[in-house]
């Protein structure tokens, strides 16, 4: 943790390249039973993204990995291959070893509490109850790191938590899916080349 936490002081006035390099996180879980499920919609954003950029992941430590640029930035795409709860390991590996500042770190994960569909991008925040992001908070030693939401909460009532984040897509949610996801892709596009604020301007709620 401490040498985490000593990086970023270090760096407090990086280079003009540091400042444009991104690493963009898709939580999720590796394996078949998980594929395609509301607790993966990290790992479905950033397939997505590769796939609109025709981009292939390689698998190298602690997660499949994906580099291009956007607008004169550099962005490494991350999908961790830890457990979900373990994937703050991930998140602080890649970040030493591409150098990649705090405010550049993007997650991209599930939200339980939200209506299905809707973003909502915070430059800081608790973990809500989000196992990946207490052990992200965890291993980074701060909750000031940009995190943006995908709602997964349905308007069906008396399911299983559990179950429900750990189920697959319902019929009518993915017929809205891609539509969904794509904005999410611009609103991750939209920080990069943007910036927070106006990526949460534009995006948030929508």
């Amino acid at each position: 943790m401490n040498c985490f936490r000593t990086f970023f002081k270090k760096n407090n006035k990086p280079k003009e390249d540091v400042l444009k390099k991104f690493l963009i996180v898709g939580l999720g879980n590796i394996g078949t039973p998980y594929h395609n499920t509301r607790h993966n919609i990290g790992f479905r954003v950033l397939d997505a993204f590769a796939e609109k950029k025709d981009l292939t992941f390689e698998d190298l430590r602690y997660g499949a990995i994906s580099k291009t640029r956007f607008k004169g930035k550099s962005l490494i795409l991350l999908k961790p291959s830890t457990l979900m709860n373990r994937s703050g390991k991930a998140v602080r590996y890649w970040a030493l070893k591409e150098n990649i500042q705090l405010q550049n770190i993007l997650i991209i994960t599930d939200d339980l509490n939200l209506p299905f569909g809707t973003l909502r991008l915070k430059p800081k925040g608790s973990d809500g109850g989000h196992n990946g992001l207490k052990d992200i908070e965890a291993q980074l030693n701060t909750p000031n790191y940009p995190r943006l939401r995908f709602g997964i909460n349905s308007e069906e009532k008396g399911y299983d938590t559990v179950n429900f984040v750990l189920g697959k897509w319902s019929d009518t949610e993915e017929k809205q899916l891609n539509m969904r996801v794509e904005k999410t892709i611009e609103q991750t596009l939209a920080f990069v080349s943007q910036g927070i604020q106006e990526a949460m301007n534009q995006f948030n709620g929508s």
